[in-house]
């Protein structure tokens, strides 16, 4: 698949901007939204399948600081799969943070409240000597 795949605005309302006001998504749309390779979202969707892909060591000991960032309300990486992230690390020495953001979605570090996510990591990479 090596072709280029657009969003239209409804598939881009309800998979980036569905937490912001109506003004916003257009706006995000308009700045965002560009005809992007398609191949990722199919290997994404096909990579549990995939026996050759390289795993990752999630009970690595040595590993920076790791915070996983989450949306409440993102429809592409709903919070399970923060959750599930987060389980996966479980075994790791290393500092291991899940953060959800509430009422946000998958556009949490471009829309109006990117400042918050901002500040957060910030804050938390000082917190973990880094």
């Amino acid at each position: 698949m090596k072709k280029a795949v657009s969003l239209t605005f409804k598939e881009f309302q309800y998979g980036f901007a569905n937490a912001v006001p109506e003004a916003e998504e257009k706006e995000l749309y308009e700045r965002n939204a560009i005809p992007a390779p398609g191949r990722q979202l199919f290997q994404a969707a096909t990579a549990m399948f995939i026996l050759s892909l390289k795993r990752v060591n999630t009970k690595n000991a040595t590993r920076g600081p790791l915070l996983i960032t989450a949306g409440e309300n993102d429809n592409i990486a709903p919070p399970v799969l923060g959750k599930s992230t987060l389980r996966r690390y479980r075994h790791s020495a290393a500092v291991t943070e899940l953060k959800s953001f509430p009422h946000r979605g998958h556009s949490l570090v471009i829309d109006h409240g990117w400042r918050e996510v901002a500040e957060y990591s910030l804050s938390w990479l000082n917190k973990n000597g880094l």
